[in-house]
């Protein structure tokens, strides 16, 4: 087996974690890489440093070592790989990542092939302008339509299927999938769902509107949102912490993917273990 490690180079205890991880790993006969440029923060005898574009085609299993920020950064490159990730977490809250730095023992387990791969939804977005697609992605968490302008609202129509689902002024929305249900979501008070669950979350955020309120669609659903006059106003589109500007009247259309990311799972934690102890309930 070839394990892939991408630790989260800002943070010291990350680097100490993939230390030993890496060497665990090679104790138990599996091939360990990272990218070049770690060789020194993360120097660990019998690691293989490439450039990254030479590891992925030879790695079996994606090890992220840092915050759910980790595992989404390495999410567009396990898709185009199919290769699943496994995280360790060595950020704050981490409702993706599978370990604690204490449980990298677990890890023997992934090398012994016990371990079971967790399917989770991710959303196709394209932007049209003017009637052409100017840009098109895909994200794990959500796709965030909101202005950078503090005290100024945007108006923005969603759509359904083509049918109008709510019209509303406020600071934007957020369109995210299961998985994401646990950030911005649930700060901006959209609904928690199960992870592995097949859904379009639809949340506004600070509508000025008493009607409006967070949808949850069917994964079956093209979700359309049409932008009012923005004007002089910054208003971006953030798929998973990216950065795109949009312009007067875009459509941003998101629906669910073919792409599906894979988590290894080698803990029989559920879900709401997790939230009690994450969100402290």
């Amino acid at each position: 087996m070839t394990v892939y490690i991408s630790p989260n180079p800002g943070k010291e205890q990350a680097a100490d974690t993939a230390r030993r991880a890496a060497q665990l790993l090679l104790m138990q006969g599996a091939v360990v890489l990272m990218r070049d440029d770690l060789n020194e923060t993360c120097c660990a005898d019998g690691v293989q440093y490439l450039p990254l574009e030479g590891c992925l085609p030879r790695t079996d299993v994606i090890l992220t070592i840092g915050g759910d920020g980790t595992i989404l950064h390495l999410a567009r490159f396990a898709r185009t790989h199919n290769i699943p990730i496994l995280g360790v977490n060595t950020g704050s809250l981490g409702y993706m990542a599978e370990l604690e730095p204490g449980e990298v023992k677990l890890l023997r387990q992934v090398v012994e092939g016990k371990y079971r791969l967790e399917p989770h939804m991710m959303l196709d977005f394209r932007v049209i302008r003017n009637g052409r697609v100017i840009h098109e992605d895909t994200a794990l968490n959500e796709t965030t339509i909101r202005t950078s302008a503090v005290g100024k609202e945007i108006h923005f129509v969603i759509y359904a299927d083509g049918v109008e689902l709510f019209a509303c002024s406020g600071d934007g929305v957020i369109i995210g999938t299961p998985t994401g249900s646990t950030a911005y979501n649930v700060s901006a008070g959209g609904p928690i769902v199960e992870p592995t669950a097949e859904n379009i979350l639809v949340t506004p955020i600070c509508a000025h509107d008493l009607r409006v309120r967070p949808c949850v669609l069917s994964k079956d659903r093209v979700v359309t949102v049409e932008l009012g006059h923005i004007g002089k106003k910054g208003v971006f589109l953030s798929p998973d912490g990216g950065s795109f500007r949009l312009s007067d009247h875009d459509k941003i259309e998101l629906r669910s993917s073919k792409s599906r990311i894979n988590l290894v799972r080698v803990t029989n934690r559920s879900f709401y273990e997790i939230l009690h102890q994450k969100l402290g309930t």
